[in-house]
């Protein structure tokens, strides 16, 4: 194992100083394989946080023998206005910093354990380093487009569709647009293969872990059910916009043989669709990841509401029909009605745990405002925690019961365990972080959406991705109304990579890349 593990790091080593584009896609791509662990020198690795400090390692290397890295130039130049400035090009450059302290003070609140330090690695500084080397990537864009004349197959059709044209208006450099595509592309070949995995445990019953083996539910390439929704759930939305991006930006190009290309593209919008869009949302499904297939219907919702007005009008006949269905049909409109006020089982116990953490957060000001530090919730919430609560049904005589009846009280009995995470956004960060890591994080998701809804009335063209990063952020803050979307190796790179990505497309940090770039 060591040695298979040693061969790949050096390949992918190569790969990063030969491509750095490609290798950040590499990582994009496999974001799963964090479950590949093992240990140097008695430090616990995962192949993911070998890659992401490959990358950033080689990154650094190149940038500092370019003489491109801007702390460098700026410590070479104090005197240099533009050097200054090379620094604030990152976008979310003042959160990140305070993402890191915050984080850092964190583990120091849980003791500074070897479990504390290793989550402040994997869910803080090595997403942040994957940030920034993404960020660069598409700043100073490394792939070079081939202009030379291609066949007319479908291959090349293919590969015309995934890459938009010059005059794509994403960002202003050519070459950062390619580099995008390439990072989607990565992200779609991730959701297929998982979507693939998962629909295959579902057909066959094979390679379902045990304890998930007779529950109905498939797990994908992770270990349990709830991670195919957390991850696959904002790559749809993604995928969504990046298709009617690309088919908006098709529509631009010239081709003398318009009629064959047209139906050419007809069959590969058709083909993205099924692979990168269905197969996904029917994996998510097949996993009976309830927060995630709300996450999906409340973002696809918005999504049409904002994107033209024929999807406008099919986005409200829907919601009509909706209505009407459940007027009429009682049990479903009482099943949604439990679902959506969390009365369920599911619900019922979610609201436990965001009682006990409240408890826990109000009980003393040191928890209100430091939380329980990094990796330490199990160990701060133990005091608070109930064994089980009593599951409340439509029995009218349910409190009646309770008190005189044990065979009753066994019936709606549902012990409970603790989590390592209480399944809310907000308490999330709050139990891990403290107030104002919590108040952060916040703030980067507002933030987020205002240079999105900017980008969206500055920027008529570029409207399908933005709407597109706007549908997966919402996924994320659905779903973690009830889940945790953020502390997990993959989903922490991922939740950065779409902050870059709005960072990168926005029109403020658009400008200011372009002025750097032009500078070198």
């Amino acid at each position: 194992m060591e040695i298979l593990i040693l061969l790949f790091t050096i390949f992918y080593a190569i790969l990063a100083w030969r491509k750095l584009a490609w290798a950040t896609a590499f990582v994009i791509a496999f974001l799963p394989v964090y479950q590949i662990r093992f240990a140097l020198f008695s430090l616990p690795l995962t192949l993911l946080e070998v890659m992401i400090f490959v990358l950033f390692v080689v990154w650094f290397v190149k940038s500092v023998k370019a003489k491109e890295l801007p702390l460098l130039n700026y410590l070479s130049f104090p005197r240099k206005r533009e050097s200054r400035n090379n620094i604030k090009s990152y976008p979310f450059w003042k959160e990140i910093i305070a993402v890191l302290v915050i984080a850092f003070i964190s583990m120091l609140v849980a003791g500074a354990s070897n479990t504390s330090l290793g989550i402040l690695k994997a869910y803080f500084i090595e997403p942040i380093m994957f940030f920034i080397v993404f960020v660069n990537v598409l700043a100073s864009d490394v792939i070079l487009r081939s202009e030379e004349r291609r066949p007319n197959n479908l291959l090349s059709s293919l590969i015309r569709f995934f890459t938009p044209s010059a005059d794509a208006p994403v960002v202003q450099n050519d070459k950062t647009t390619h580099t995008l595509s390439l990072m989607f592309g990565a992200l779609a070949f991730s959701a297929f293969i998982i979507s693939a995995v998962a629909i295959y445990q579902k057909i066959t019953g094979q390679l379902i872990p045990m304890e998930f083996a007779n529950s109905g539910r498939v797990t994908g390439v992770f270990a349990y059910p709830n991670a195919v929704g957390l991850y696959l759930g904002p790559i749809v939305m993604l995928m969504v916009g990046w298709l009617l991006f690309i088919i908006e930006n098709n529509k631009k190009q010239k081709t003398k043989n318009k009629q064959i290309i047209n139906y050419k593209s007809q069959i590969l919008r058709i083909l993205f669709f099924c692979f990168f869009v269905f197969l996904p949302i029917i994996a998510i499904y097949f996993a009976r990841s309830e927060g995630a297939l709300i996450g999906i219907i409340v973002a696809g919702i918005i999504f049409g509401l904002l994107y033209n007005k024929w999807s406008r009008r099919t986005v409200i006949a829907i919601l009509i029909l909706g209505a009407v269905a459940l007027s009429i049909n009682s049990g479903i409109r009482q099943d949604v009605y439990q679902k959506v006020t969390l009365q369920d089982t599911d619900g019922q116990i979610r609201k436990q745990l965001w009682r006990e953490t409240w408890q826990m957060l109000t009980d003393n000001p040191r928890n209100f405002i430091f939380g329980a530090g990094l990796a330490n919730y199990q160990q701060a919430i133990a005091p608070y925690h109930e064994s089980g609560i009593y599951i409340r049904n439509d029995d009218p005589e349910f409190d009646k019961m309770i008190k005189i009846s044990l065979e009753y009280q066994q019936q709606v009995w549902q012990p409970l365990e603790i989590y390592l995470y209480p399944h809310n956004f907000l308490l999330n960060f709050w139990s891990e972080l403290g107030l104002a890591g919590a108040l952060l994080f916040m703030w980067v998701i507002v933030k987020f959406l205002i240079l999105d809804f900017r980008l969206m009335i500055t920027d008529k063209k570029n409207r399908a991705m933005a709407i597109g990063l706007l549908g997966a952020m919402m996924v994320i803050v659905v779903h973690g109304l009830v889940d945790a979307p953020y502390f997990k190796n993959d989903l922490a790179v991922l939740f950065w990579v779409l902050v870059a990505m709005m960072g990168i497309i926005s029109p403020q940090i658009n400008k200011s890349t372009t002025n750097n770039t032009n500078k070198k």
